[in-house]
């Protein structure tokens, strides 16, 4: 027989409930003295001042650093490159004739101008060689104005034997007809002598005319030689004028003047194929002046190494 089933029971012990007692301290009586605390460990004394010299030099190193490599806030609105090179206007001035120079006209380091006179050149020998070729053209001109007489009297010439042509030919005609009276007479009415003479006179009267001829030809050909000497003689004139307006212009390149434009010069090409530049180390005049005055003034004198430093701002 099964039995009946039978509630159990609950633990008493396992619902009773924990209350918290209060902590209890131990009684100490106050006759009771406390234990010696341990000695604190000895500590370097500290100071404030060394601390702000530290940061305010690496503050400086800092400063410092970015002024020498032009970093910002130095570096603002420059632009820095290891590249660069000044580009300047170099003009070679140089004479265009020889000579010893008379005067010079500028002092190192001056500022000039274009069409400014620089340097002077002994004029002398290059005005004696204009008054040479102004001397030229007058000879040239004045064999110009003897062609023109020349011809005036060739013309003369050939009118005069033009007039000695006409007189031979009427001597020839007046011979000629004596001639033709005497061969009409008879033998015996006229001798023989007059025949004789008349005949001469005949052959006299046609070499007249025939020189009288050759004289007008002689003339005729003076009066074309001076139209050719005419040409050559204003050929003449103007080789005189080119000679005299070159010994001007070498007499005005005696005085030399500042160009008005200018070219870059270089001895060696400055670009290269790569981009860059030929580096080229060159020296730069500076003239230096000391004003009246200044301290140890008298210590200098000529000939004396210096070192200079110069202050660009």
């Amino acid at each position: 027989m099964s039995q009946p089933d039978t509630p159990e029971q609950p633990d008493t012990e396992s619902q009773k409930t924990a209350v918290p007692q209060p902590e209890m301290q131990p009684e100490t009586s106050s006759e009771t003295p406390p234990e010696p605390s341990e000695p604190a460990q000895w500590q370097p004394e500290k100071h404030r001042f060394g601390s702000i010299g530290i940061l305010a030099a690496s503050a400086i190193g800092v400063v410092l650093a970015l002024y020498a490599f032009r970093l910002p806030p130095f570096g603002i609105g420059e632009v820095y490159t290891n590249n660069a090179y000044v580009r300047g206007s170099v003009t070679a001035v140089s004479p265009r004739v020889g000579g010893y120079v008379q005067k010079v006209l500028v002092r190192d380091f001056d500022n000039v101008k274009a069409g400014q006179p620089l340097v002077e050149i002994d004029p002398a020998p290059y005005r004696a060689k204009v008054a040479q070729a102004e001397a030229g053209l007058a000879g040239q001109q004045a064999a110009l104005n003897k062609t023109a007489q020349d011809k005036a009297s060739a013309l003369a010439v050939s009118k005069a034997n033009q007039a000695a042509i006409d007189n031979a030919r009427a001597q020839l005609d007046r011979a000629r007809r004596e001639w033709q009276r005497i061969q009409a007479v008879s033998a015996d009415a006229v001798s023989q002598s007059s025949r004789d003479a008349a005949q001469t006179a005949v052959k006299q009267a046609e070499a007249g005319l025939k020189q009288a001829q050759e004289q007008y030809a002689v003339a005729q050909q003076n009066i074309i030689n001076t139209g050719v000497g005419r040409e050559g003689a204003q050929a003449g004139i103007a080789n005189a004028q080119a000679l005299l307006d070159l010994a001007k212009q070498d007499l005005g390149h005696t005085v030399i003047y500042a160009p008005a434009t200018a070219s870059e010069f270089s001895l060696i090409k400055a670009d290269s194929g790569t981009g860059n530049f030929v580096k080229i180390a060159q020296r730069i005049a500076v003239k230096i002046v000391f004003d009246a005055g200044q301290q140890d003034l008298e210590r200098l004198a000529p000939g004396m190494s210096a070192e200079v430093n110069i202050a660009t701002k």
